[in-house]
């Protein structure tokens, strides 16, 4: 087999493009230079799983550095493979959730590490190794392996420390040093500021900063730090960043009450996150459903966090909320109640298992719930530990609702002097913290204090108010409400029934399509190529048929043999780890161990069928690939009718077919907010 060295023509093409930035034209290049040489050499291999990354191919991602690891071991360069076992860990960590196959690569790459020796090797499979055990509720070993990291990462890799240093900050953190680890979150982000990491260690450095904030309920600084996020992506990000940035963008936009907006950029998250993410999609579907809740949307809400659940995420409180909204209290109380006696190991990043911060959600929630039930006694325990976690990290937010939590308690024990002040306090308390919907619930429960105390004119006046509030933030965002005489910015936006489009301060309004709907995921993503099912699955009126579309792959099996091989190897390395856990009695790691088997059988299972068999998805491809084009082509035609040089940029770099994509000028930032 010959190796491609040098700058043979495709891969000199193939290179040019990714600098460029166009990673779908990168991705195809490198393709073509591996036919063109029959193979890529080591460090080709390592710029092609960068690119597939990059492109919105993560399987191929992790096959290339393991075919990568695997030609290294073969010849007896045990840094170089361990390094590339580091990644496969790494993306696996990052992008799948899956802990047990993260465990067995680095357990690999560990038995080819030389103790002895300092290389960004170490420092990577350190700074891995810490998140692993962060998010397996393992906080006492993570702390050793941050500090590990920081030390060889600070003479080796910068990024690798520089991840490191955030996984220390949220240690110390949730030891209740809150101050000192706000302090060392920022110097983490001012590091990753200051462009010298490259593109996804500084896109994981923003979030998992703004997961930390988010996770303590630092709203303030958590928008800070989004915004910042924002602005660094909006040219730089790469893979799964530009989705998770949306995702964090839609949990401050529900905060501060605008639930349209942040219902859309949460259904584009999800869009953009699936080439991506497997089970930690269930963390933009709970997201969907807290903000669907919000808007009143309870079977819409359901059903997210139902999916979000299907995939082997953590649905609560969501969804005993749900309950509790429905007025099916006794399913929203055992739900809740299991909840908190038995906590799924899910790894999130914003709450972490085995923490205070995972639980104060789950409190709040059963205050409500209890209460709903007549049983004050569960309510009253909630709140009392509501207000420890509170306290112990200094949370104004978490501080704001266990100030309502006490003040429910004491309004349904009959103090209602006494609640009503609680909830005065707790208005004001949110009022601060920019939450709008949080106010508008404590003012509702000062108008239920009021009348209890008589003030009826009060109790009216509250109420009055909250409902206003509410109306407010259930329904869509119109034209009516911006500033007057603001320039409006860039946008391709749903409101209703119509589109806005702005270009250039210049409006144009069109009625709803699905090809309007296809145009947003498209220029929401400038060079990522979508699959025509994906497209199509997103806009389905069947969830189930939605959830299959989506599965689908390119013309043939839902999954091919390549894909189906990755997931049983997946399923190897996570049989080997259940064995492993049982060996050492460790029944938390076993629990999650088995649960990430349960999810990914179950991938497997609807992608091929009872016993095995393939199920085809190819005239379901070619079905959708006509329909998408169609809708496309006919929403810029109805474009045109009101812009022509809209439509006409939109047909030079609209690309559609089995994959589509948005093809603009790759060294000119997208003009557009979606």
């Amino acid at each position: 087999m010959t190796h491609a060295s040098g700058d043979g023509t495709a891969l000199e093409r193939a290179r040019n493009a990714a600098a460029d930035g166009a990673w779908a034209e990168a991705y195809e290049g490198y393709l073509a230079a591996r036919e063109e040489t029959g193979g890529l050499g080591p460090a080709e291999l390592a710029e092609f799983a960068g690119v597939a990354y990059a492109a919105g191919h993560l399987d191929v991602t992790i096959e290339t550095w393991e075919r990568l690891h695997e030609q290294l071991a073969r010849v007896g360069e045990d840094n170089g493979a361990a390094g590339a076992a580091v990644r496969v860990a790494m993306h696996l960590l990052f992008d799948t959730a899956l802990m047990a196959p993260v465990r067995g690569w680095l357990r690999r790459a560990e038995r080819l590490l030389d103790p002895a020796a300092e290389t960004p090797a170490h420092a990577w499979f350190a700074a891995v190794r810490t998140y692993e055990r962060f998010l397996s509720g393992d906080l006492d070993a993570a702390r050793d392996w941050a500090e590990r990291a920081i030390g060889a990462g600070s003479h080796t890799d910068p990024a690798a420390a520089a991840l490191g240093r955030v996984a220390q900050a949220r240690l110390v953190i949730l030891d209740g040093d809150v101050e000192r680890g706000l302090e060392l979150l920022d110097d983490a982000g001012t590091a990753a500021m200051s462009g010298d990491l490259d593109a996804l260690s500084t896109g994981v450095v923003y979030c998992e900063l703004v997961c930390a904030l988010q996770g303590l309920a630092q709203y303030d600084l958590a928008e800070q730090w989004t915004e910042a996020m924002e602005r660094w992506a909006r040219t730089n990000a790469i893979g799964s960043l530009h989705g998770r940035c949306r995702v964090h963008r839609a949990e401050i936009l529900r905060l501060r009450g605008q639930c349209a907006g942040a219902e859309q950029q949460v259904l584009l998250a999800c869009d953009e996150l699936r080439p991506y993410l497997r089970r930690e999609l269930g963390w933009p579907l709970t997201e969907l459903g807290r903000i669907r809740l919000r808007r009143g949307d309870l079977s819409g809400a359901e059903e997210a966090l139902l999916a979000a659940h299907r995939l082997g995420w953590d649905p609560e409180p969501g969804l005993s909320l749900v309950r509790l909204a429905a007025r099916d209290i006794d399913t929203a109380d055992a739900s809740i109640r299991e909840a908190l006696a038995r906590p799924l190991p899910v790894p999130s990043k914003e709450l972490p298992p085995t923490t205070g911060l995972r639980r104060a959600p789950l409190l709040d929630a059963q205050v409500r719930i209890a209460l709903a039930r007549g049983d004050v006694n569960t309510a009253r325990d909630a709140a009392r530990e509501l207000a420890e976690v509170a306290v112990r990290f200094e949370s104004s937010a978490l501080a704001a609702a266990a100030v309502r939590a006490r003040g429910e308690v004491l309004l349904a024990e009959g103090d209602a002097t006494a609640a009503s002040e609680l909830f005065a306090d707790a208005v004001r308390a949110w009022s601060e913290l920019g939450a709008p919907y949080e106010r508008a619930e404590c003012r509702l429960r000062l108008a239920d204090a009021h009348g209890v105390l008589g003030n009826l004119r009060a109790q009216a006046l509250e109420r009055e108010t909250a409902r206003a509030e509410l109306e407010r933030i259930a329904r869509a965002p119109t034209a009516d409400e911006q500033p007057p005489g603001t320039p409006e910015p860039n946008a391709f936006v749903r409101e209703g029934d119509y589109w806005k489009v702005v270009l250039d301060d210049r409006r144009v309004t069109v009625r709803d399509s699905k090809g309007m709907h296809h145009l947003a995921r498209l220029l929401a993503a400038p060079g990522r190529e979508f699959h025509v099912l994906d497209l199509a699955a997103a806009d389905s009126e069947d969830p189930e048929a939605a959830t299959r579309l989506s599965r689908a792959g390119d013309l043939g099996p839902l999954l091919d043999d390549r894909a189906k091989d990755m997931y049983r190897r997946r399923l190897a390395e996570i049989e080997e780890d259940i064995e492993e856990a049982r060996a050492d009695n460790d029944i938390a790691r076993c629990e999650q161990t088995e649960l990430e088997r349960e999810f990914l059988i179950g991938e497997l299972a609807r992608a091929v069928g009872l016993g095995g068999r393939d199920r085809r998805a190819g005239a379901a491809s070619e079905r959708a690939r006509a329909a998408v084009t169609q809708a496309v082509r006919k929403a810029i035609g109805r474009l045109r009718e009101a812009a022509p040089e809209l439509a006409d940029h939109l047909d030079r770099t609209i690309r559609t077919g089995t994959y589509c994509a948005y093809v603009p000028d790759p060294r000119v930032p997208s003009p557009w907010s979606v």
